[in-house]
Formats: C-alpha cells, structure tokens, sequence
C-alpha cells in the first residue's frame, strides 16, 4: 500500500542561510559554508544559534538525495523522516568539513587538535602601473582537493587499517652508530605508509584517486591588485591550499613583487623621475610633457626668469601614488634634474655671454704677484676609479708588509737552524 505524498513546504530557508541560490554547485556551496562558519564559530563569539542553522542548512545541502527531497518536498518532509537521519551535531559537521577547529583550539573540546595544512606561496610580478591604477588577474592553479569518490578516505569501504611498519605512528626511528660509544638517533616518516599511519588493502582502493585520498584539479583564483598596494604585500586567500585528510586547508598567498620601470621609481606613496635639461634650458627656462603611469600628459613647465640648478628637486602634488585604501589621497611626483653642460666654448660664444652674465670675480694680484706663482695644468679624472685603484693599492702594500713579517722571518729562522 502506498502512502500520501507529503505535503510541500519551506524550500528555500536553506538556501537563505548560507546565502546561495537554489542552483549553487557543491564547490560553491562548500565555499558559502566555510566562509559563514568560521565567522559564526562559538570560538570567535558567533551566535550559537546561527551556526548551528548553518550546520544543519550544509548538512541537508551538501547530501544529493537530501537535497532532491528538500528541493521537492520541503523542510517538513524531512523532518518527518524523509532521507533518514537525525540532526549532526554541528561541531562534528564542523570538525569533519575542516579537520579541526581553524582556530587552533579544540572546536569546543569536542575534538583532538588537527595539524594545519602548509600555506602556498606564489610570487606575482606587476608592473608599477599596475601599482597605480589598480588590476584584477585571474589566476589558473593545479591543487590537491579531497577525493569526492571516497570522501578523502582512500578506500571504497571507507576502512583502512594500521600501518605495521609504524604501529599508526607515521614515523620510524633509525639509529646510527657514529663511533664505539655513540649513536645517533633520526626520525623520519614511514616510507610504508608515506606518515599516514595507516595502509589500504589494495583490492579496497578507490579507483578515483587511486588511494591516495586526493586528487589533482584545477583552480581559478582572481586577485584583486588594489591601488597603492606596496612591494613585498600579501594577498591572502584562506582556506583554498591543498586539501589533506585530517588537517585544516592551509592559505593561498601571493606575494606582490614589483617590476622595475624604466622612468618611475617608487619610494613609499611618492614617485621620482630624472630629467636632464641642456644649459639654456635651465638659465633661460623649460617646458616638456610627462606621461604618467595612466597614461594623461603632463605639462611640466619652468617659472618665468627661474634658473634650475644641477642636480636640483623640483615637487608636484597630488600626482604620487595613490595611497593604499584612500586612493583619493596621492603622494607628491618629484623630478630630479641635471644640467647638461657644452664641453666647450667658441670665442664668440664666451664673449656674448660674458657680456650678458654678471662680471667674473679676478683676483686682485699685481703682475708681479702672478709671476711668482707657479703655473699649474687642470685634466680631467674619474674619482671613483682613482679611489678604487688607491684601495687596491694599499690592500697590496698591507700583503706584502705581512709576507715580509711572517714568510721572510720564518724562511731566516730556518736557515739559522740548519747553521
């Protein structure tokens, strides 16, 4: 005899909860409940409450033939003993999802602690205008994530059993004997059960991931590069690392390392760029258009009558960097200038501009003063390779002072003996 079919009731509540649509994939679904659980951890003083609507919203979700009911029939059919079972309770659920608290606790004493995942680590090079107008990428990695054939436990029963070679330890202890009366003693990992602790019959091994409990596969990640971020910053996705069995998913970081520009340099929220002006240039004054990191013109121009001396700093505001999280705020742009100096003269330009310019400064020395001076030859030197050279120089002198102390000494001391 057939029963009534039940009566449809709230099929959406669920879904509400953890804040998805009804069409949510399972990959989506497992994200929404992450991310809402952890906040609402009685741990992190959540509402109790609400996480465990959380945990049982995921627990009827998150189960395809549940799901099917709910989607059909509604809460209500479920509670009247659709789909079998009774509630979870939701630290477990919590537990199981994550392997332990993330917390670093005990998910309420309700568990032993669970290691953490190790965190991934991926350099990510920018251009500074990247830096400076802000970008998304989207990113393309390979991860380890749980078998969903056999629920990350390797086998198709889901038992396993003791490894022997390691008693379920996951470590062997070896010894090594360094002398007659000492060794040396090493731990390392099982190589039988690779520090798992525990084997699978191989006739009992899941055929998807080949016992291994994890499976390769190919995650999409997009990361936001905000405007003034700084070399060297983190972007952190938590939770998305490599799945393990028992063990709390590490973080994905990308580190932020900048690639050198050609015309900008970068010093905290300003930027530096050199500029060199021939000599009329800066007695006579300026003007040339600068192209920014987004690409507007701009017009950098002299005061009239102003003279730019070398290796002179001149300051524009608001045209720096962008201040990290107040991109309405920028840095000032600074240019640096140097003089570019003829090598030489003409007469006729030495008498033009000795006619325009103020009066040189002589020496008031009478004729028989400057014959009794000694005439001198000016050349032209490279200061840093004269220096280089002289410390050369003088490390040799040191060596040989040293040689005669030690060596020679030595070699008469010998020759005294033989006598």
């Amino acid at each position: 005899m057939f029963g009534r079919a039940p009566k449809r009731s709230d099929n959406t509540r669920y879904y509400e909860i953890l804040g998805v649509s009804k069409n949510v994939s399972q990959d989506d679904l497992k994200k929404a409940y992450r991310k809402a659980a952890i906040k609402n951890h009685p741990d992190k003083g959540g509402d109790p409450e609400k996480f465990k609507e959380l945990a049982q919203a995921y627990e009827v979700l998150s189960d395809p033939e549940k799901r099917e009911i709910y989607d059909q029939y509604g809460e209500d059919a479920l509670k009247e003993g659709m789909g079998g079972g009774a509630a979870h309770d939701p630290f477990d659920i919590f537990q199981s999802f994550f392997g332990g608290s993330p917390f670093g606790g005990n998910a309420s004493s309700r568990g032993r602690r669970q290691r953490r995942g190790d965190d991934v680590i991926h350099p990510l090079k920018v251009p500074l205008e990247d830096l400076y107008n802000g970008t998304s990428k989207k990113l393309s990695l390979s991860l380890n994530v749980l078998c969903s054939k056999c629920k990350g436990k390797g086998s198709k029963s889901g038992a396993s059993m003791k490894c022997p070679g390691c008693q379920g330890s996951g470590m062997k202890v070896s010894i090594r004997q360094l002398g007659p009366s000492m060794i040396q003693q090493m731990q390392h990992p099982c190589n039988e059960c690779k520090g798992t602790g525990e084997t699978i019959n191989d006739k009992d091994r899941c055929l998807q991931c080949k016992g291994e409990k994890v499976v390769q596969e190919k995650k999409v990640l997009e990361v936001v590069v905000e405007k003034g971020m700084q070399n060297g910053q983190k972007i952190t996705f938590p939770g998305e690392a490599d799945e393990a069995p028992d063990c709390t998913t590490g973080d994905i970081v990308f580190v932020l390392q900048l690639k050198d520009h050609p015309k900008f340099k970068r010093k905290g929220d300003d930027l530096f760029v050199e500029h060199t002006l021939s000599l009329t240039e800066a007695l006579c004054g300026f003007h040339f258009v600068l192209t920014h990191l987004d690409s507007r013109q701009l017009l950098i121009k002299s005061n009239p009558g102003e003279v730019v001396k070398p290796d002179q700093f001149k300051a524009v505001n608001d045209e720096g960097m962008p201040m990290y999280q107040r991109a309405f705020m920028r840095g000032k742009l600074y240019i640096h200038f140097t003089v570019d100096f003829p090598d030489s003269l003409s007469p006729d330009q030495r008498r033009a501009l000795e006619s325009n310019l103020p009066p040189r400064s002589h020496s008031r020395l009478s004729e028989m003063e400057l014959d009794e001076c000694e005439e001198t030859t000016l050349y032209d030197v490279n200061i840093e390779e004269e220096t280089r050279r002289k410390q050369q120089a003088q490390a040799q002198e040191a060596y040989d002072e040293d040689e005669d102390m030690h060596g020679g000494g030595g070699a008469q001391r010998v020759q005294c003996a033989q006598q």
